[in-house]
């Protein structure tokens, strides 16, 4: 807390978004969410004065997860936002961090200090992405060249493309701030939910062509059955019947829940239900694990172009060993010349079939460590849900009005629904991602749960609107 407090009058004077005086009506509200997913596609076709866009190579997994676009304004996207997230989060469940978080003003702390370490992710992320998309024998006045020779680091030309690329990234950071206080929902799942769309839509539907053959999915498969090649056209479908079925249990899996009867001790008749879905801790997990297996791709490149590839070699900016290899998923079968047939060929290989796994197991048991990592950090867990019951004076019928007999029930339940449900969503991220989904397993399940809840949101604002009196009454 101390080192918190330490850093309160840096965060007292990072600019903040002011929140709106009166809250927005339904259609402003449309109107912000709209303006700002339009300035993230504008900012996705902006290239910093610097770089060399013959060096651009695709991250495209990383692209699709952070909602950005390499070589962009938008390079590193939500990153250093879920980065700092993730750290803070870490911090205070393990107590290195001791705040309660139950107090607004600690909670307005906790809040700036994320910002303030996502700025500063933000610089770091720009300078290791600018190693790799700025070549190293750009021009600049001698008086930078004197400042590189004595840094010994990064080049003038890197340094001016870094700085535009944490701006670019800063940006982001207040875009999230005026979706939440203006618009529906947040920026960061606007962001990666119109990242993982377009990677579907442009996959299934583009038109581009690459030889004879067209790049999108669909048009390459009704190409195929005109030249009467039906076999070829079925194979070119998979990855999109395979997004299909994923998409589909998604949503089945969304609706699956326990419900435990509650009534209310001091009045008989009165009762509630308290649902524990199957994914209790909703897509949080594959979300922390994938994040903690992309940076691994991030800072094996920064450690490879500082000469310590200690995490393994890259080229073209892409793992081809070690571990940030065997912890990287596999490419889409739209990147390998000759379709699906040719990848199944591919990942028949020993080297590929041990990659499978590693990465499978990889991606799972992060899941299952951060799913039961983040119910006890956000009280979700059977303790603190216990004590949110007794505090609205509910019970379970039939047992006494105690927090610990409650905790005693909830644990039959919440501990075994949060492993299972991360196994799950681990297991169907790691599916899609060998079977070539579109958009990646973790972007599908990310983006149902986020136009779930945008929906649900929807729903909200639209019931406030019909009756005010009943928002008020909610809000307060």
């Amino acid at each position: 807390m101390g080192v918190l407090q330490a850093l309160k009058p840096i965060i007292d004077n990072l600019p903040e978004v002011q929140a709106p005086l009166r809250t927005p009506a339904l259609k402003e509200k449309l109107l912000w969410t709209g303006a700002v997913l339009l300035l993230f596609f504008i900012m996705g076709q902006i290239y910093p004065i610097g770089v060399d866009t013959s060096r651009l190579v695709s991250f495209e997994r990383l692209e699709i997860l952070l909602g950005s676009k390499t070589g962009t304004l938008i390079t590193t996207g939500i990153g250093p936002i879920v980065l700092a997230s993730i750290f803070l989060q870490l911090a205070v469940g393990a107590k290195l961090i001791n705040i309660d978080l139950s107090q607004q003003e600690n909670k307005k702390l906790f809040q700036g200090v994320q910002k303030l370490l996502a700025v500063a992710l933000s610089l770091v992320e720009g300078f290791i992405y600018s190693k790799s998309i700025v070549a190293a024998t750009d021009a600049a006045t001698p008086a930078l060249y004197a400042a590189n020779a004595i840094l010994g680091i990064i080049t003038p030309g890197q340094l001016a493309v870094a700085l535009q690329l944490t701006l670019g990234s800063i940006f982001l950071l207040y875009m999230d701030e005026v979706a939440q206080k203006y618009g529906i929902g947040s920026g960061i799942s606007l962001f990666i939910a119109a990242g993982v769309t377009q990677a579907v839509f442009i996959g299934a539907f583009s038109i581009a062509s690459s030889g004879t053959e067209v790049a999108g999915l669909i048009p390459n498969a009704i190409l195929q059955v005109f030249q009467g090649n039906v076999a070829v056209a079925f194979w070119a479908l998979m990855p999109i019947l395979f997004t299909i079925l994923v998409f589909l249990v998604v949503v089945y899996a969304e609706g699956m829940r326990i419900e435990l009867p509650l009534a209310y001790g001091g009045a008989r008749g009165l009762g509630a239900r308290y649902p524990i879905k199957f994914l209790y801790v909703s897509n949080i997990p594959v979300i922390l694990a994938s994040a903690v297996l992309l940076n691994v791709q991030v800072f094996g490149l920064f450690l490879f172009n500082a000469g310590i590839p200690i995490l393994g070699n890259y080229q073209q900016n892409q793992a081809v060993d070690g571990l940030a290899y065997y912890t990287t998923a596999l490419p889409s079968p739209l990147l390998i010349t000759g379709g699906y047939p040719a990848y199944l060929s591919f990942i028949a290989q020993p080297q590929e079939i041990l990659h499978v796994l590693v990465y499978g197991i990889a991606l799972v048991l992060l899941c299952v460590v951060f799913g039961w990592f983040w119910i006890e950090s956000t009280g979700m867990g059977a303790s603190s849900v216990a004590k949110q019951l007794e505090k609205t004076g509910m019970q379970i019928p039939g047992f006494r009005q105690d927090p610990r007999v409650t905790e005693r029930i909830l644990n039959r339940y919440i501990p075994v629904i949060t492993v299972l449900g991360s196994l799950f969503v681990g297991i169907l991220a790691w599916f899609a991602d060998i079977t070539g989904a579109l958009g990646t397993g973790t972007g599908i399940l990310l983006t149902v749960g986020i136009l779930y809840r945008f929906y649900e949101d929807l729903a909200r604002q639209q019931v406030f609107e019909l009756y005010p009196q009943l928002g008020k009454i909610v809000n307060r």
